[in-house]
């Protein structure tokens, strides 16, 4: 419930730091007297900015099992899926979370956590890692994405994608306005072409930008999930093996919507901007406590 009043007050707080903001620089007397409603315009940034973070955050534990076909193994008598879920619950229980559910799913070595909420999440695991990996690696990627719950990273990673959302709505938006009514001139009722082109252009253009940021963003939360494993094992080799092992395996292709949730990806040259995970060699240096590794 914290995290939800967190949602909450972050949505309020949007509004207010965006309404302060217009009004200080004078825009809102400007561009009210040009007929823009600047604050029915914060309205739609708000539902439009949020509104699609928060449902993909409350459906994501249905939209992971359904898109990666992920069984849900908590009372499999298989014994490998015990071991998977006894894992999962002895690090559950030293992180001081309820006990997740616990999935598994056919693909390449991966896994990732999911919910909207850290005492009903979903930990998942491929069938790849398991048969590629030592028990020991695969616990330590388990108490990475337990660290992720713990730490409450699904929504955070939403309240920032919300945050980024609105202010690209609410931007691009404002300065097709200014393009449309100061600098063309228009002057007919509704949005003229320039609104139409200058909202599209900035919408991408602000976009990219709010994408390299919330990448950034998961790139931290990464190395905090890394650090958040060693503590639940008690030691950090375990989960420097992990890394290391992962880092010489395909992680294959997970479903859009969770790629920023799995353990594994390859980042490379410019889209290592975007990408949701640090590469390997850094994380494992970070982990070791090398002081020179990339920020």
């Amino acid at each position: 419930m914290k995290r939800i009043a967190l949602f909450l007050l972050t949505n309020l707080a949007v509004m207010v730091v965006l309404g302060i903001a217009v009004n200080l620089l004078g825009l809102n007397t400007f561009l009210s007297a040009n007929g823009l409603n600047l604050g029915a315009l914060l309205g739609f940034s708000l539902v439009m900015g949020f509104g699609g973070a928060i449902i993909s955050l409350l459906i994501s534990k249905p939209m992971a099992k359904w898109t990666t076909g992920a069984q849900v193994i908590n009372d499999s008598p298989d014994p490998t899926h015990r071991w998977l879920v006894a894992s999962v619950a002895r690090c559950a229980d030293k992180a001081g979370i309820a006990m997740p559910e616990v999935a598994i799913y056919e693909g390449a070595a991966n896994a990732f956590a999911t919910g909207a909420f850290k005492n009903s999440a979903l930990v998942a695991v491929s069938t790849g890692l398991v048969q590629s990996m030592t028990r020991e690696e695969v616990d330590a990627v388990i108490g990475h994405e337990v660290a992720h719950i713990a730490n409450g990273d699904m929504v955070t990673m939403t309240l920032i994608q919300g945050v980024m959302n609105t202010f690209v709505v609410f931007l691009s938006r404002v300065i097709g306005y200014v393009v449309d009514r100061i600098i063309l001139r228009n002057d007919r009722q509704g949005p003229g072409i320039g609104y139409i082109v200058t909202t599209i252009v900035m919408d991408l253009l602000l976009g990219v930008l709010a994408a390299i940021i919330v990448a950034w963003f998961s790139r931290q939360r990464e190395f905090r999930a890394d650090a958040g494993s060693a503590q639940l094992l008690g030691r950090k080799q375990p989960m420097i093996n992990a890394l290391a092992r992962l880092g010489g395996l395909d992680p294959g292709e997970m479903p859009k919507a969770l790629s920023a949730m799995g353990i594994s990806s390859r980042p490379s040259g410019l889209m290592a901007l975007f990408s949701s995970h640090p590469p390997m060699e850094e994380r494992i240096a970070r982990l070791r406590g090398d002081t020179t590794a990339a920020p």
